[in-house]
């Protein structure tokens, strides 16, 4: 029968996703919005969970980096598109700050990206096809995986070493590594170890990745930020003839990962992204058309202007935070803290031996959260249970407090032996 044009009230939309869509899934947002837990009512929530070191506004961006935003608000030069890289001046500023010595860039070598995530994603599908595999660190920053399987993309988790201070397992990586491997993801320092690599140990990654002729992506959007009598090294410093994408941005040393303002470094000292990777990134480019033009106006004032004195005092806090909970979470029965070394996490291992009633780490995190209103984030999303991490970025007295809490819940919990 006819309907005259008018809609069929039997029928029903049914409108399917995309594959890619359904791939989609983010560990971290699934575990941390799925709980649906709710706090003590008797106790100050205090969040370890979340890698934002403004959340307790301690921690922000320098008046020099506010300043810099301001002028460009002012100057009403940066309201419309940029190039889908980027404006010329920010990305020639980031050239000059990462450049080495044997190894210059210019402004034709780095594309701005929505934050280091969208780098991440830039760096990675700008080369890996879908059915090639891709190896990330386990325990590793979940935003890789998520990325990879999205867009049909395999990985292969790499092994990390928590006796070794989160060295690479070298002799695993390596085993990993067959006909369909396209590249090496090398965090450092890490998230969420706080591990920072030696010279010695980058040069034996390297290695691995110039016997087998695999490009390496360097995440290095935590980048100099290390405790004190460490020293930070860049892959690309040490990578001599193998290409690395440097994904890098302001979110964390610069305190501010709202501004969303990241990039990808192309740098081979042989010219293996002279053409077809650096064209293959203008086109990812052209997706999102660059981060927001304020910040990257405002970029090459805030690398000029920021003092010293900005960074020394967050790693400072970092370090501190890094120590008292290392020290106290040591004298705990049940629990292995490794002491990071940079960056702005700690990973605590968990033995639910000693416990008379948790699971693993995910139950740990949930009775910790119910009562004594402390929120760790459980390693499984990092694909390593029966860890916890804990974030360094909050002011000491609640590390403290937070530390003396889960000392106490684990004391309440433990077995009688």
């Amino acid at each position: 029968m006819e309907n005259n044009g008018q809609p069929n009230k039997k029928s029903k939309w049914t409108i399917a996703s995309s594959l890619m869509a359904r791939r989609t899934y983010n560990p971290i947002r699934a575990v941390v919005d799925g709980m649906k837990l709710e706090p003590n009512p008797e106790k100050e929530l205090i969040s370890l969970s979340i890698g934002d070191p403004t959340v307790f506004g301690n921690l922000g961006p320098s008046q020099e980096m506010k300043d810099a935003v301001k002028k460009a608000l002012d100057s009403g030069k940066s309201n419309g598109y940029a190039p889908s890289v980027g404006y010329e001046a920010g990305r020639a500023a980031v050239a000059k700050r990462f450049s080495l010595p044997d190894l210059p860039l210019d402004s034709k070598d780095v594309v701005f990206a929505c934050g280091c995530s969208e780098a991440l994603e830039m760096a990675i599908l700008v080369m890996a096809n879908p059915g090639q595999n891709v190896l990330i660190p386990k325990p590793g920053f979940s935003l890789y995986w998520t990325i990879c399987t999205a867009y049909n993309v395999d990985t292969k988790y790499y092994r990390l070493l928590p006796e070794r201070s989160w060295e690479v397992d070298l002799e695993h990586l390596e085993s990993l590594i067959d006909e369909n491997t396209n590249s090496i993801v090398i965090t450092n320092p890490s998230n969420p170890c706080g591990s920072v690599y030696s010279k010695e140990h980058l040069l034996d990654i390297c290695e691995v990745a110039r016997r087998h002729r695999l490009p390496i992506i360097a995440d290095e959007v935590y980048a100099n930020m290390v405790f004190s009598n460490t020293k930070f090294y860049s892959v690309a410093s040490l990578a001599d003839e193998i290409p690395v994408l440097t994904c890098g941005g302001l979110a964390k040393r610069f305190l501010c990962p709202g501004w969303r303002m990241g990039w990808v470094l192309m740098q081979s000292r042989t010219g293996a992204f002279h053409e077809e990777v650096r064209k293959g990134l203008f086109n990812l480019s052209t997706r999102i058309l660059g981060p927001c033009t304020l910040i990257q106006a405002a970029l090459p004032a805030i690398f000029d202007n920021t003092q010293p004195e900005f960074y020394s005092h967050a790693m400072e806090v970092f370090e501190e935070n890094a120590k008292l909970a290392y020290k106290t979470l040591h004298e705990v029965d049940g629990l292995t803290p490794v002491m990071p070394q940079g960056a702005m996490y700690l990973m605590c291992g968990l033995d639910s031996e000693y416990f008379r009633d948790i699971k693993d780490d995910q139950d740990f995190v949930e009775k910790l959260m119910c009562e004594e209103s402390v929120f760790c984030l459980p390693a499984k999303v990092f694909e390593y249970p029966n860890f916890f991490r804990i974030v360094l970025s909050v002011p000491p007295e609640k590390v403290k407090i937070a530390c003396q809490r889960i000392k106490e819940f684990c004391i309440r919990h433990k077995k009688n032996l």
